[in-house]
């Protein structure tokens, strides 16, 4: 029997027992551990049954430090769990008015609703909701939390939707901005037919031009044409609108028809917008940048509406090429100062800047890219 060394600088220690195979010189199987106090190993393919080390075996503590992390990761899931089923608690709370509907919803009690709802504001250290007799109402901070908490569990139930089954239905909201204009003349029929397509989706889709703010208001998309767009997004670009200036052919007929930019100002000019002084940006066939200032004959946040205005002889109107295209063909509307060229916009997918896009939103994107990117 090949008796192994040991020495203080080398903790190798083995037990070691006859192998038929091993020579008398080396142990066959064996390789030697080089330095002062060497000695020979097993190497773990040949002969295993018959060498174990020492220090492969397992020792007590370390089963017991294995359960205390064990059981430390299951505490903080449960905890980070049931903070989650609070936010879902609280949101639910908020979108039925009152404790009472909440919990009756949920088919439990009242005062299970009221003390979770507690231990939120306990944790925040902020009251969510003014709750005294003959009061509710949501205060700036539940506001805040609600909206970030609405996203938070979107978010976890995507995750849900996503991972726990691949086949799993699309049910599930999708909320949208879009443009009044763009949306309701365009975008109409391919909103519609993405309805049809995914029936599941409780979709929500509002007409409106103002600014969103996506950190507060709870938007999956915006879609929206401009210029440029805000940093504190993700925007995609998904196509682009070109605008040109018109007038009717019944107001030609009574005024001159410009031949500058400066003859502008001879003119009653239709703006898209509030502001009660403005600028149009303009191009030359040069490619020398204009700007014409002026005060609006006319605002409005309604392209259609500056259409039918301009149709009816009241002035120049700088429109874009989606909600004209009807009035070109039929003669009613007149382009002027073909020359001059208006910078393109660009039509934008807006979401979330920290917003991971779930499935319904992912299959959104490449239907209403394909309608913009058509768009002529």
């Amino acid at each position: 029997m090949t008796t192994p060394h040991t020495h203080a600088d080398h903790r190798v220690v083995q037990r070691s027992f006859r192998c038929p195979r091993q020579s008398h010189n080396r142990p066959k199987g064996y390789q030697h551990t080089f330095g002062k106090g060497g000695a020979w190993r097993q190497n773990v393919h040949s002969c295993a049954p018959h060498t174990r080390s020492i220090d492969t075996i397992p020792r007590m503590d370390d089963f017991l430090q294995q359960d205390i992390e064990i059981r430390s990761f299951r505490s903080n899931l449960d905890n980070t769990m049931g903070q989650i089923e609070n936010l879902r608690l609280f949101v639910l709370v908020v979108e039925s008015g009152s404790i009472s509907r909440a919990a009756e919803s949920l088919n439990i009690a009242k005062s299970a609703v009221s003390r979770r709802l507690a231990l939120l504001e306990e944790r925040y250290e902020k009251r969510l909701i003014d709750r005294r007799p003959g009061t509710w109402r949501i205060t700036e901070t539940g506001l805040e939390l609600y909206q970030r908490a609405s996203r938070a569990i979107g978010e976890v139930d995507d995750l849900d939707a996503d991972f726990i089954s691949a086949s799993a239905d699309l049910s599930g909201p999708l909320s949208l901005s879009l443009p009044r204009d763009f949306g309701l003349s365009y975008l109409g029929n391919a909103l519609l037919a993405f309805k049809e397509r995914f029936p599941e989706i409780a979709l929500t889709v509002d007409f409106d031009d103002r600014v969103v703010d996506l950190s507060r208001e709870n938007y999956d998309f915006v879609l929206r044409i401009t210029a440029a767009v805000d940093g504190n997004a993700s925007a995609s670009y998904i196509g682009k609108v070109d605008h040109a200036l018109y007038a009717s052919s019944t107001y030609l007929e009574r005024q001159s028809c410009p031949q500058s930019v400066s003859d502008l100002r001879d003119h009653p000019l239709l703006f898209y917008g509030s502001a009660r002084r403005t600028a149009w940006d303009f191009l030359s066939s040069k490619g020398k940048p204009t700007t014409l200032e002026f005060r609006p004959y006319l605002n409005s946040n309604s392209g259609t509406f500056l259409l039918n205005a301009t149709l009816q002889g009241m002035g120049i109107s700088r429109l874009p090429d989606f909600i004209v295209k009807d009035a070109l063909s039929n003669g009613n509307l007149i382009r002027i100062l073909p020359d001059i060229e208006i910078p393109t916009w660009g039509i934008y997918l807006i979401h979330a800047d920290n917003r991971r896009l779930n499935r319904r939103m992912r299959l959104f994107s490449e239907e209403i890219k394909k309608a913009c990117l058509s768009l002529k």
